[in-house]
């Protein structure tokens, strides 16, 4: 009996010395704001306020799950849905309710290798390297920046990271299964003693067969309490983009989604649907930020566009700029104020109504104060 006692005795060690080199963390975070915009009316005139649910962070739900098998060699998975918290609903369609969906092995000699649904390379470089606000790291409801990142996820993608030092690789395939959606990638990226730097390029394959060949290029300086930025991008149509591929360019690629710097034509050039003759979309950018205290950190920046596009009409310019005050009433939870202006130049374009349609405003100012929690 003792013997028995023993041997289950060490068997149920032997369990838990197991399950101890495995780990499940949930995460998570809600946020929650009022936003008010500008000239959102038929017309160009009019205002609106809106709760949002998700100023500084849009609200997500995510399980992380690590497993040591030895020798240096790690599974990494990650499952992460993010929800609307001012009414508790998912993302609408087309977008999938697990934004990132991702399985991989992590090996200290030979980097990682992740399978699924995840951030894509572009995505990768500007958010580890240059990006607006270190913080948090983007201004959810108004970030320009990203809509050069090429919807900045992938489905389907297969990714390899390795690191040595202060350089980092990255490559990415994703096979778009035989339709839209079938992307390649790489970045490098230098980062040592407050100095980072990257480059990157990324193509993607439209359903009619063309292609959005992406490219970035920028850095940052941290220097005490301050923090200096600066990036550049360019999308590059390689091909003739058909009506077939209308939907993916104007929303899953986001060149109409005026708050991750997309831009818009008048009723008379057709509305999202003039995006089609467009050949190329450029973007720089520069930033700071400060952190005044502990629990105070202040930023600001600038992004200026541009577009060209098969006939002159379409040739446009835009400007972008934000500036947020963020103070932390405790390491998870923040409340934060934010202001931002878009204003748009060429005889064409045109911001959208709250309705979504064309109403000729070439300018519009948006406020946001929230607050937010992580866990």
């Amino acid at each position: 009996m003792k013997k028995a006692t023993l041997v289950l005795g060490l068997l149920a060690a032997s369990v838990s010395a197991a399950y101890a080199q495995s780990s499940v963390t949930l995460y998570g975070i809600v946020d929650g704001g009022v936003r008010m915009t500008t000239n959102e009316g038929v017309g160009g005139s009019g205002s609106i306020t809106r709760v949002v649910g998700g100023g500084f962070s849009q609200s997500r739900l995510g399980v992380n799950v690590t497993e040591d098998l030895g020798g240096g060699m790690k599974v990494l998975g990650n499952l992460e849905h993010r929800l609307n918290l001012d009414t508790g609903s998912a993302n609408p369609a087309p977008l999938p309710f697990w934004m990132q969906s991702w399985v991989g092995l992590q090996s200290s000699d030979f980097g990682r290798v992740t399978i699924g649904r995840q951030y894509n390379v572009l995505f990768d470089l500007v958010t580890s390297t240059y990006v607006s606000y270190p913080y948090s790291p983007y201004f959810d409801v108004y970030k320009p920046e990203v809509g050069l990142a090429l919807s900045a996820r992938a489905d389907n993608m297969v990714k390899y990271l390795f690191e040595q030092g202060p350089i980092r690789g990255e490559l990415q395939f994703s096979a778009g299964e035989g339709g839209a959606g079938r992307t390649f990638g790489g970045i490098v990226r230098y980062s040592a003693d407050g100095i980072s730097a990257g480059v990157g390029a990324q193509d993607y394959r439209l359903a009619s067969g063309a292609k959005i060949k992406a490219t970035t290029f920028g850095g940052s300086y941290k220097m005490g309490d301050w923090y200096l930025n600066a990036g550049w991008g360019e999308n590059k149509v390689d091909g003739t983009p058909t009506a077939a591929d209308a939907a993916t360019i104007a929303s899953t690629l986001l060149w109409a989604s005026f708050n991750n710097g997309g831009t818009g034509y008048d009723a008379a050039l057709g509305g999202n649907a003039a995006l089609l003759g467009l050949k190329k979309r450029t973007m720089w950018t520069l930033g700071m930020g400060y952190q005044m205290s502990p629990q105070l950190n202040l930023g600001t920046h600038f992004y200026s566009a541009k577009q060209t596009g098969a006939v002159s009409a379409l040739e446009l310019k835009a400007t972008f700029w934000s500036a947020v005050a963020d103070y932390a009433l405790s390491k998870r939870t923040d409340l934060y104020a934010e202001i931002d202006r878009t204003s748009l130049t060429g005889d064409h374009a045109s911001l959208n109504s709250s309705a979504g349609t064309p109403n000729n405003a070439k300018s519009r100012m948006g406020y946001t104060v929230g607050i937010r929690h992580r866990f």
